[in-house]
């Protein structure tokens, strides 16, 4: 019988100590893998997030918790975001947070600079950004106190355009992501041309400029006081395409007609719908319809686009003046039309 040599009691030695180590090796692995794993518990919590350059920024809180939530390495471009709020310009990501003591700080991330999300309480659960996304690029999350405040909003070109404050209004106090579309203000009045939508405003010291967005870009509304309260377009403004009463305004709101051009100019001085003490004021709405001066549609909840009495036949008041005539009333049943003048 052939029998084995004992192994010397130097290389069992020397083997015990390197499974030792390989064991030791193994647990530090799945210990430090178990620990990144649980790592979600940064000292920051997100308020919010803004995109893009001191002057043209937009928020973005929501698509950086869809990625957050998928865990992804994020890298911050133009694509990840959907957009470019500053076209030829180096954008940077701002993370507004706040830490367990209260205290505030902001976070800046280049364009092409990837996010380490472990720094922030909640990342990889979404669990975060609750607080408003309708800072401004100074002030971070839960602002509302842009510079300027909206006095009106006209969605179209120079030749052909339609009121859209009320529209725009709805928009806002949905938070909405508002991107200008034909599809948004449910119209185009200028079939085949490139329209705009032109927002009137005015600073704090008094002075009225103009945003224009041309059509198929976003909306900043963090520079505009009461964005996401809707508080802002109901100070009746009056001008036209290029800020003057009536110019290049064809169909548009021209409170009193004034102008001598303006002598057969319909003005929609208010409207509601509905039934009893179950009304809603229209007034934006029809405002918006009317076309070539002329107000021509039938009365029901599609041009409403809300029923604020259902199951109950409901009635369009309208108060209107034509050029410098007095004010005039007209009542209209729901499914029948309505022509002003």
């Amino acid at each position: 019988m052939t029998r084995t040599a004992p192994r010397p009691a130097g290389a069992i030695a020397q083997m015990s100590r390197a499974l030792l180590a390989a064991l030791m090796l193994l647990v530090a692995m799945l210990t430090g893998a178990s620990a990144w794993a649980a790592r979600d518990d940064g000292q920051w919590q997100v308020l919010s997030a803004r995109y893009g350059t001191a002057q043209r920024n937009m928020d973005v809180t929501d698509r950086l918790r869809d990625l957050a939530r998928r865990d992804d390495r994020v890298r911050v471009t133009n694509e990840l975001f959907g957009n470019d709020p500053a076209y030829g310009q180096t954008k940077t990501l701002r993370i507004y947070a706040r830490n367990r003591n209260g205290d505030n700080r902001t976070f800046e991330f280049r364009e092409g600079s990837v996010i380490d999300g472990n720094d922030f309480t909640g990342w990889r659960g979404g669990d975060w950004g609750h607080g408003g996304g309708n800072g401004n690029w100074e002030g971070g999350g839960g602002h509302d106190d842009g510079a300027y405040a909206i006095l009106g909003a006209r969605y179209g070109i120079p030749e052909a355009s339609i009121d859209v404050t009320g529209r725009l209004r709805e928009l806002a106090r949905r938070d909405a992501k508002v991107r200008v579309t034909n599809d948004l203000f449910r119209d185009d009045p200028a079939v085949g041309r490139t329209k705009t939508l032109r927002i009137y405003a005015r600073e704090r010291n008094g002075q009225v400029r103009t945003f224009d967005y041309r059509e198929g870009a976003w909306i900043d509304g963090g520079q505009f006081t009461g964005w996401g309260r809707g508080d802002w377009g109901q100070g009746g403004w009056n001008g036209g395409w290029d800020g003057r009463p009536g110019s290049g305004n064809p169909g548009g709101y021209n409170p009193g007609g004034q102008g001598p051009s303006q002598g057969q100019r319909l003005n929609i001085v208010r409207a509601t719908y509905g039934k009893g003490i179950r009304v809603l004021d229209v007034t934006e709405r029809l405002r918006g319809n009317i076309r070539g001066g002329v107000l021509d549609v039938r009365v029901d909840n599609d041009l409403i686009g809300a029923d604020p009495a259902s199951g109950e036949t409901k009635t369009l008041r309208v108060t209107f003046t034509v050029g410098r005539s007095g004010e005039q009333t007209r009542e209209v049943r729901e499914g029948d039309r309505i022509r002003l003048p």
